[in-house]
């Protein structure tokens, strides 16, 4: 599975855990972190931490280790490190404080929901 794939699976995790504006920005050639940064965000703790489980456990039926996982008890910005693949999973309030999409505003927005839905 290459990174483009294990992007279709976290978004679609996301997705099916009811993330809510859920982004996807390509990162190659800007930081050397990751491929791609997946950003969303819930509206509880309990969801945000659902999302974020959800992630880890699609990445790892699909042959991904998930590298560390960082914030999940506090559920207001939780951090999925699946190698290729990074996924911040905000609290509503936590993501428009940190703004990462703004911060990374050179990246290239990519489509997946396109990819999903054939």
């Amino acid at each position: 599975m290459n990174s483009k794939d294990l992007l279709t699976v976290a978004y679609k995790a996301a997705d099916d855990k009811r993330a809510e504006d859920i982004v996807a920005l390509d990162m190659k050639g800007i930081s050397l972190i990751a491929d791609y940064f997946v950003i969303c965000h819930g509206n509880s703790d309990k969801q945000v931490q659902a999302i974020a489980r959800e992630l880890k456990e699609k990445a790892e039926e699909n042959g991904h280790d998930v590298k560390r996982m960082e914030g999940f008890d506090e559920a207001r910005w939780v951090l999925v490190d699946m190698g290729d693949v990074v996924a911040h999973v905000f609290h509503r309030e936590e993501r428009g404080y940190y703004k990462l999409e703004r911060l990374w505003g050179d990246a290239p927005l990519v489509d997946v929901s396109s990819e999903i839905e054939q």
